[in-house]
């Protein structure tokens, strides 16, 4: 836990697109926060990024950087099928970590991530920002709370849709840009699967994976995956309690646009709920509950703060680092939603 008489001290591990504009413009901003190094392998690139958002070092490598900063924790922004190699090296240190969905690019890999995690003795929070958003921590309190009052009757059904669109919308509109890095090592492939199948997994693991982590979440409970469309639009499953969830994988696309929602029905009612961009900036989803008990109809859209996911993720993970509340989704979970999508592609393409 860190000292809550000073800032969070937080280090970066890549500041790439995804680094800047997801991660860093947050915690660069956060009151209680203060980003006080660098590490990237393009001195260029670290050298502007550091002098936009007033970061005081830079240094080439995780391992320098990790060697003369006190650090309260760590935001590694790298491609998920590298995280074997950057993370493995962070853990050690015992600094809470922050990285990207997934938690790896196979079950292997990731099973060896935890391993090193333990040893090392911190903790791991994996970017599941749809967690974070507001609209999702509101919806995920009321959907426990009407589990628990039974008000609406049981929980019957969730579903999740998510067609491609716009999912940047402007969110990278300043980013710094650089040449890409050529030649870095990345994880071996997944032992399981011939090369054509493991490019299927990635590409699944790489944009559904929020909603097979969704789906737990808003569930309360875990699942296992009980059909899968053969064109590839629908998969269904059967949680620990019986209750029945689909997740809708691109039904259709949109251009300008983002129209991503989940359905969490119980008997007498509902809770929706409607997530922006991921990029999105100051705003947060929507929330809507329908209760239909006692001869009454009543529905209710409570308003939100103008908080993007991405910026609460980023409060959520120094809340972490205080000690002040729990990571939304911590590495033994996200280990799951690998697992998940290795059965979901077993049913639809049986291999």
């Amino acid at each position: 836990m860190a000292n809550v008489e000073r800032k969070v001290r937080i280090g970066f591990v890549g500041v790439g697109h995804m680094g800047q504009c997801a991660h860093l413009r947050h915690y660069a901003t956060l009151p209680d926060c203060e980003v006080v190094a660098i590490a990237e392998i393009r001195p260029s690139l670290a050298q502007r990024v550091a002098a936009r958002y007033g970061v005081p070092r830079v240094y080439s490598s995780p391992e320098e950087m990790l060697a003369h900063e006190e650090l309260d924790g760590i935001v590694a922004s790298q491609p998920f099928t590298r995280h074997g190699v950057v993370l493995t090296g962070l853990y050690r240190f015992g600094v809470p970590l922050f990285s990207e969905k997934p938690l790896a690019g196979s079950i292997e890999v990731g099973e060896r991530l935890l391993q090193a995690l333990a040893a090392g003795g911190s903790w791991h929070m994996v970017g599941y920002h749809k967690r974070s958003d507001p609209a999702t921590m509101y919806a995920r309190r009321e959907i426990e709370r009407l589990k628990q009052t039974g008000e609406l009757g049981a929980l019957r059904y969730v579903r999740i849709t998510m067609p491609p669109g716009d999912w940047i919308a402007g969110g990278f509109t300043d980013v710094i840009s650089d040449e890409p890095v050529a030649g870095l090592e990345h994880d071996p492939p997944a032992g399981d699967m011939d090369p054509e199948t493991y490019q299927l997994y990635l590409s699944f693991v790489n944009y559904y994976i929020h909603q097979v982590n969704l789906m737990r979440y808003l569930l309360g409970e875990p699942y296992q995956v009980a059909y899968a469309a053969r064109s590839g639009v629908m998969l269904a499953v059967e949680s620990a309690s019986g209750v029945t969830g689909i997740i809708e994988m691109a039904p259709y696309s949109t251009t300008l646009d983002w129209q991503e929602s989940a359905l969490v029905a119980f008997e007498h009612g509902y809770v929706k709920l409607d997530l922006p961009a991921p990029l999105a900036c100051n705003r947060p989803g929507r929330v809507e509950i329908l209760a239909d008990a006692h001869g009454e109809q009543k529905l209710v859209v409570p308003f939100l703060p103008p908080v993007a996911a991405m910026r609460q993720q980023a409060i959520n993970f120094v809340r972490a680092i205080r000690g002040e509340a729990e990571p939304p989704c911590q590495a033994a979970e996200a280990l799951e939603d690998l697992r998940v999508a290795r059965d979901y592609l077993r049913i639809w393409r049986g291999v």
